[in-house]
């Protein structure tokens, strides 16, 4: 975790082999007739057992770069590789697969089933992924940490919005994923609430060893992490070019 008198970037070559490679990606959304760039020739490495945050204001690319990681669009060109497989080269169930059994999603929106308990809106990440095993003592401790024991079985119309988005993230930890991408986690959040969810990243990434990427426009939250990405209109760049992540 920074100790928020420095912002280290991370290093976008290493010579360490990369559990995460983005390989010279572009992506351009149509609107009508007109083009928007959205990534401008991305590239970088991450190690396993990272936390990266990047960071970068709205329309730099972020939420873009986020799904070109977890496979839910495809780049225009250039290569996304995840511990070693393309994603490009694999066929549409073979995606749906990696993400399965290697990702875990949070999004800033809690996208919990309305109808389900939180216990169930959690279980039901292990019944997609064919996850036969049942670690109740595993699911029983993220819980806890999470501050959800006791509101295991209320539905997500009688749960807070922090609550909602404790849930989101214990369903997308339960499978004990390689990978966790979040992003903007915390972006509807309350301080306390924040800091739970930043506290079980951080701890999940430290005692599983799992790689994280979180997207965030938020310096505190940035600071849970190792280093930081730092995008600007599709391109990642230093921190110098945009005053509020500048070091002081």
């Amino acid at each position: 975790m920074l100790d928020g008198k420095s912002w280290p970037s991370c290093k976008i070559e290493s010579d360490m082999a990369a559990f995460i490679e983005a390989i010279d990606l572009h992506k351009t959304y149509h609107v009508g007739k007109i083009e928007v760039p959205a990534l401008r020739g991305i590239s970088f490495t991450i190690q396993k057992g990272e936390f990266v945050s990047v960071v970068g204001p709205s329309g730099s690319g972020k939420s873009t770069l986020f799904y070109l990681l977890g496979g839910l669009t495809r780049a225009d060109s250039g290569k996304v590789i995840l511990d070693g497989d393309d994603f490009a080269s694999l066929s549409d169930a073979e995606r749906t697969r990696m993400r399965k059994h290697k990702i875990g999603f949070v999004f800033q929106k809690f996208n919990l089933l309305p109808t389900l308990s939180a216990r169930s809106n959690i279980e039901i990440a292990r019944e997609i992924s064919g996850n036969g095993h049942r670690d109740s003592a595993f699911f029983e401790r993220i819980a806890e940490l999470l501050g959800l024991a006791r509101r295991l079985n209320h539905r997500p119309s009688e749960l807070s919005g922090g609550e909602q988005q404790r849930v989101a993230l214990a369903r997308a930890l339960i499978n004990k994923p390689a990978i966790v991408l979040a992003d903007e986690p915390t972006g509807n959040l309350d301080t306390e609430n924040s800091n739970i969810v930043l506290r079980m990243l951080r701890q999940s990434n430290q005692e599983l060893g799992q790689t994280v990427l979180m997207i965030t426009h938020n310096p505190e939250a940035a600071k849970y992490a190792d280093c930081i990405l730092h995008m600007r209109d599709g391109h990642i760049v230093q921190p110098e070019e945009d005053p509020q992540w500048a070091p002081h």
